[in-house]
């Protein structure tokens, strides 16, 4: 397969700090390369430097082997979707694609006008075309960014967690026109944190620490049978969510906050909102405090199958068939969860639930 881009020895600082830590990494055209790691990891920069946004301070980026910040590189060969909405607010929808052709491309108005057209029908925008964007949804301006992009006619697709910024649906959206881009055979390197987007989608992902790939390998790889310690610490984290509570006066918005963010990270839709029905119940069922409580809550990463245990130190009486039991409660409890179960380990009672699928 022929390499479109690849970076040497990238390194780059802010300040005292390494962001990039000597980055090594090309694209072959036709692969769909994702890149994922913790917030900070250098993801980004790494993209801003593949798009020549960012210069390294050593190290180079070749285009088709030619360096991007020669004047013989094009750089339109490279099209890169932001995390933020950058769309003009004065131009309509249409005006938004065609203006770059026009600036950059030098293509006449009206070709330029087919293609955007051509473009936003392929993102589902073809009703939209003359709409303004403060009447469009997050996910719809997006999608205008992504037509902006494709309409450049680029070789490699840079998408910097495109769907970051968006709810539920509206990163539903956006994930459904890359999967399409894809099935096209676009070239794209991805930054994401969605997991299982990440595993569907790509031919090849990088795992990224501290500004340097850690591990890069398969899906398969990564996600299954990961080498590196660093990289199975992240993977399962991501699947997991434990919440410590150590007072009667905790932040109950702060746990369904996390609770919301758990759910959206594992492409778990709004399965969230039951999660936080569970997890409340349970909680008032625990209540009053005896001593610190521990909520573990983990998604298997391919049945999407969730679980929770919820645990505390000389907690008494069982939740599930107790006398005096809410009835109304215990059938909330039961409705969601396909099972619950108790077990006394040591000093500790633990409660386990299964929430029942979608």
């Amino acid at each position: 397969m022929k390499t479109i881009l690849q970076a040497e020895a990238l390194h780059k600082r802010f300040g005292r700090e390494n962001v990039l830590n000597g980055i090594d990494c090309m694209v072959r055209e036709g692969e769909i390369i994702s890149v994922i790691g913790a917030s900070g990891c250098g993801k980004s920069t790494l993209l801003r430097c593949l798009d020549g946004l960012e210069r390294p301070d050593s190290g180079r980026v070749l285009v088709d082997g030619v360096d991007i910040f020669s004047p013989a590189a094009v750089r339109t060969k490279i099209g890169m979707v932001f995390q933020e909405l950058n769309i003009f607010p004065h131009l309509s929808v249409l005006e938004n694609v065609t203006l770059g052709q026009l600036v950059v491309r030098k293509r006449p108005r009206p070709e330029a006008e087919r293609k955007a057209v051509e473009m936003l029908r392929m993102v589902g925008l073809g009703e939209r075309i003359n709409a303004m964007p403060a009447s469009l949804s997050g996910g719809q301006k997006q999608r205008v960014e992504i037509a902006r992009c494709l309409a450049m006619d680029p070789e490699v697709i840079l998408f910097d967690e495109a769907t970051s910024a968006l709810d539920p649906t509206s990163k539903t959206e956006v994930l459904s026109v890359i999967r399409d881009l894809a099935k096209q055979g676009r070239t794209m390197v991805i930054v994401t944190h969605e997991l299982k987007f990440a595993r569907d989608i790509s031919t090849r992902v990088l795992f990224m620490h501290k500004g340097s790939i850690v591990e890069e390998g398969t899906p398969e790889q990564i996600f299954d049978h990961p080498r590196q310690a660093l990289t199975q610490v992240y993977v399962n984290n991501l699947r997991s969510l434990v919440f410590d509570i150590d007072t009667p006066d905790y932040d109950l918005y702060k746990l369904n906050a996390e609770i919301e963010w758990f759910c959206q990270r594992n492409t778990l839709g709004r399965r969230y909102v039951s999660l936080e029905l569970i997890v409340e119940e349970m909680l008032t069922k625990m209540m009053p405090f005896t001593g610190p409580i521990r909520i573990c809550i983990h998604c298997k990463e391919l049945s999407q199958e969730v679980s929770i245990e919820m645990e505390q130190e000389g907690f008494e009486g069982r939740i599930v068939g107790r006398e005096g039991t809410d009835e109304i409660s215990l059938m909330l409890l039961e409705g969601l969860c396909s099972s619950i179960e108790e077990e006394q380990r040591g000093a500790t009672r633990v409660v386990r639930l299964e929430m029942k699928s979608d």
